[in-house]
Formats: structure tokens, sequence, C-alpha cells
């Protein structure tokens, strides 16, 4: 499958717009070509919404998409997945994983800086930074657009790359409140082209891999998620997240986004389909892509409990910390 231009979430010098250049040079160059930089003949073409993306894709006016999908400092990003959730012609066929790291940036010969401007998660990983310089808040679209749009009295943060791309100074470096921070993002095409996407994933050597599912229960009602869930524990697939999404206008129905360790044609993934199919659920797939050590899934080690949620209570913790903890 040759690609030839890749939508991405713009303006240029977002995390989205690294993730693209990362992907077009391993996966989008042309046989026997090694990898450096973009992949020859890729145009990257920056657009507005993450709606946009998914429509330039289901038109074909581009032959690829790339939107962020999950930070593991945020959490899911939600107009990435309804947009997958509500798309009849678009799946995911790969990812790419980044690490994230915030600078501050600042015009040459500022005015005293009064706000600080980034997309609202980008604000939300670095608010300790914010608190701290006592500046106002002011979201925008996307990182790389705070600092292409940067004031006077504006500090903007974003990739290290948008201080050369817009001409701005460096205030201050790193400032995310949590480092070693990642984000999954979904490369997208046509669900009539995946399968040619997937097959040159296989040819390259892939064999482990994960799947997207939409799953949306028929009848609802005590013991449904249960169930679902069941359906993998006892086909040994396992289940490495699970969202649960609002059935637009239904209210207290929902879709269950559950991402796995399997592909669907292989035999596991396969068996929990046809048990989910027989007890009458609609299914979808959203994406399948090799799992590879970039993912979330390959990183080794116990949990750091400086991450646990705070005022988390364990069994070893003294009776009174586990009644204020548990509220029993």
């Amino acid at each position: 499958m040759t690609v030839t231009s890749a939508a991405y979430l713009g303006p240029e010098g977002t995390f989205t717009h690294q993730a693209v250049l990362d992907w077009t040079a391993l996966h989008a160059k042309q046989p026997g070509e090694e990898p450096a930089g973009a992949a020859r003949g890729v145009t990257a073409v920056p657009l507005t919404t993450v709606k946009d993306v998914h429509d330039a894709v289901a038109a074909g006016s581009a032959d690829v998409g790339v939107v962020a999908i999950e930070s593991s400092v945020e959490g899911y990003v939600v107009p990435s997945l309804d947009a997958l959730v509500g798309s009849p012609d678009v799946v995911a066929v790969d990812e790419v994983v980044l690490d994230v790291s915030f600078d501050a940036f600042v015009r040459p010969g500022h005015g005293e800086l009064t706000e600080v401007s980034a997309h609202p998660h980008g604000l939300a990983q670095c608010a300790r930074f914010v608190a701290a310089q006592g500046l106002v808040p002011v979201p925008a679209t996307s990182n790389a657009a705070a600092c292409r749009d940067a004031g006077p009295h504006t500090v903007a943060l974003g990739p290290r790359l948008c201080g050369e791309l817009y001409g701005l100074d460096t205030y201050a470096r790193a400032v995310e409140d949590f480092r070693g921070g990642r984000t999954r993002f979904l490369v997208l095409a046509r669900r009539a082209d995946a399968p040619a996407h997937l097959a040159r994933s296989q040819d390259a050597g892939e064999r482990s891999w994960r799947t997207m599912l939409a799953i949306t229960p028929v009848l609802t009602g005590p013991g449904v998620l249960a169930r679902i869930t069941a359906a993998f524990g006892d086909r040994g697939v396992n289940m490495s997240s699970l969202i649960t999404r609002p059935l637009k206008v239904q209210q207290g129905t929902y879709v269950f986004v559950v991402t796995c360790d399997e592909a669907p044609w292989q035999p596991g993934a396969r068996a929990v389909l046809d048990d989910l199919l027989a007890a009458g659920d609609s299914l979808k797939t959203l994406g399948v892509f090799p799992a590879g050590a970039g993912s979330y899934a390959a990183l080794d080690g116990a949990l750091d409990p400086d991450h646990v949620p705070v005022g988390s209570v364990s069994a070893s913790a003294p009776d009174d910390e586990r009644a204020r903890g548990l509220l029993w």
C-alpha cells in the first residue's frame, strides 16, 4: 500500500506532526528505501480538527491520518475516540507512541507575561508550572497553535521543535508535572484499505497484535459488563483497556470500547467475537495494529506507588486508613 499523503491535527509543530514524521520514516517508505526523516513523496497535511482528519481519510483526499488517542497522564482523547466509534469508513491500522515533554516559549522582546496557552491536555499536564507562574491558562486548539499565535504577554507550551519553527525563545524546559509521559497516536486508513496495510505489517514480520473493538450490548441490565469481560477471560485473551462511551441521545446506554492483545483473525480473539455475536451484541473493529515495543503493554516493571491515586489503600494499611479510604 503506497502512502503519498498523511493528514494530521495541525498546525506544524504539534506532537501529532512529530508522530506523522516518525511513522512515515519507518512505514511509508518505498521497498528498499532506508528510513531517513519523512519518507520521500509523503506529504504531511495539517488540518484544523480531528473530525477534519477523519473526513479526509474517509473521502480519500488523504491516504492515512494520524490522531492522538491516549495520554499516559490525561487518559483517552475523547474527540478521537468518539470520531472512530462514529465513523463507518475509517479504521486504525497502526500506532505511534511518543515520549512527551513540554517546553515553555515566549516571543523575543515580550512584555509582562500574564497568560499561558496550550491545548487543554497540555495545560493539564503542566498544571504545577502554570500555578507556580501565576499565569491565566488560555486553551488553544493545539499546542503548536498556541506557540504559533503567542502574543507578547503569553507563555506558550509545546514540543521543543516549536521554538525554532515559530521563532520563539525558550522560557523553561520540561515543565510537565510528570516526567516520562507518553502519548499514543493511531494511524487511520479507509476500512477498505485496511487489509493491505495490515498485510504489509505481517510481511514485515509482525506477529503480536492489539485490537480495538466497539461492543454494543443489545440487552442491558445487571451483569452485562461482567458477561462481556468474562468472554475474554474464558478464551484466555487479555483485555488491556476498557472504556465506556454513551450512545448518543440514548441516556443510560453505552458502547464498550475494548482493547485486547490479539488480532481478530487469531484463534482466541476470533472465538471471543463469535461468543459475543452469539450473545446478540453488535460489534465493530475500530483498529488493528502491531503491539510493538513502544506500546504501553510492552512496559515492564511493577507499578510505581507514587502514581497510585492519592488516598488509595491496600490490604496492609491500618484499619482506620482502610475505613477512611473505602468508606465502609
